[in-house]
């Protein structure tokens, strides 16, 4: 079991930066390959980076390629979004979810693999 509790979220003006946190419990963070997704109103849930379980490989979804970075620290069990350059259609519900890594260099953009979820954290941008 993993719990995963996101912070970070707020409103920002565009053009500005947020830094997401996502805390896991557990004590094999590592064992589990980690991503971002995000939900805005009215739109399906979309992949917005992944990470492989030891932090090596990443992948981001086309909306945020460039503008965002993702990472973790398997020693403080946390994994982060750094996002800049936010743009008003970046308002959503940002959600960290892992999944069971498979070998260290796991890593998926696919939404159906992750097991367990946190709560959603909102980001606003305003114009």
């Amino acid at each position: 079991q993993v719990q995963l509790v996101e912070s970070g979220g707020g409103l920002v003006q565009a053009g500005g930066s947020l830094r997401l946190s996502c805390a896991a419990s557990g004590r094999t963070f590592g064992a589990y390959a980690m991503g971002w997704f995000r939900q805005a109103p009215g739109k399906e849930r979309e992949v917005v980076a992944a990470i492989s379980g030891i932090g090596l490989i990443t992948k981001y979804g086309d909306s945020v390629t460039g503008r965002s970075a993702i990472s973790r620290d398997n020693v403080k069990n946390t994994m982060y979004l750094q996002m800049n350059s936010l743009k008003p259609e970046d308002t959503a519900v940002y959600s960290c979810a892992a999944t069971y890594s498979r070998s260290p260099g796991y890593y998926t953009d696919d939404i159906t693999k992750y097991e367990y979820w946190g709560q959603g954290t909102q980001v606003t941008v305003s114009s």
